[in-house]
């Protein structure tokens, strides 16, 4: 029984530079990941994606630590509590066989356990997401909650701004890593591995997540829209008041100055 803990540690990892001081074998690698085996004598893997997750096989809890130790230096924005999910690999099975949280495959090999590794972590990637976008939707929420019993936004111009911002660094990022939940190349030509890969993009409901998230952060966009809308149109009458003000100041100087004379 092989054992997968995928971990999102941070919101990226500089891999470039992550690559230039870790000593491994490097099975499979690119700008976006890392592939590597620990120990040619040993099923020791480790992956490392630069969206912020490390994926180990046939670590202990232990070394598990020690790694996150030394890639730290290299993560933007380092998590305090790490987002994870665990899968066991069950080897030498009759059948490709998914479980909830397990999997029974036929042949273990290199490329069938990156792909498990690879899909486990996509998982935890939209966790993340999922999270992140849950957030934004609990503030759109509060914000026309108050707009439908006080009849007015309760959002200054400065903190819509930062609201629209967190919105778009969210979207921006998922956008960027689209690519992670494409299936990796070797699927398109091997059978097993594609069904492997099919079938655990279904254990794990990638697609249907991953719409989910797009949905929401769709949902608080609208929002955004409308609440800008509404801060711009309160400006708008601002300022026409101040304008009303000045003209009605100027009148009463007008007014005094003949009087005056």
């Amino acid at each position: 029984m092989l054992k997968v803990l995928s971990l999102q540690i941070a919101d990226g990892i500089d891999i470039k530079e992550f690559k230039t001081v870790f000593k491994a074998e490097l099975l499979h690698g690119d700008s976006d990941e890392l592939f590597y085996r620990v120990k040619s004598q040993s099923q020791k893997l480790v992956y490392i994606f630069k969206y912020g997750i490390v994926c180990f096989l046939g670590y202990n809890e232990v070394e598990i630590m020690a790694f996150i130790q030394a890639i730290t230096p290299y993560c933007k924005n380092p998590f305090d509590q790490h987002i994870s999910d665990e899968f066991d690999i069950e080897v030498n099975a009759a059948r490709n066989k998914f479980g909830y949280n397990k999997i029974e495959i036929e042949k273990e090999t290199t490329d069938s356990l990156r792909l498990i590794m690879l899909n486990v972590s996509q998982s935890v990637a939209l966790d993340h997401f999922s999270h992140q976008t849950n957030l934004l939707l609990e503030e759109t929420t509060y914000h026309t909650q108050t707009l439908e019993k006080k009849g007015r936004l309760e959002l200054s111009g400065g903190n819509l701004k930062k609201y629209i911002g967190r919105t778009l660094n969210l979207k921006n990022r998922i956008e960027a890593n689209l690519y992670i939940f494409d299936s990796p190349e070797e699927t398109w030509e091997d059978e097993n591995l594609n069904r492997l890969d099919i079938g655990l993009k279904r254990t794990f409901d990638l697609q249907a997540r991953f719409r989910t998230i797009r949905e929401g952060l769709e949902i608080v966009k609208e929002n955004l829209d409308l609440f800008k809308d509404l801060l711009q149109y309160r400006n708008s009458i601002v300022l026409e008041w101040i304008i009303i003000i000045l003209i009605l100041v100027e009148v009463i100087n007008l007014f005094i100055e003949k009087l005056m004379k």
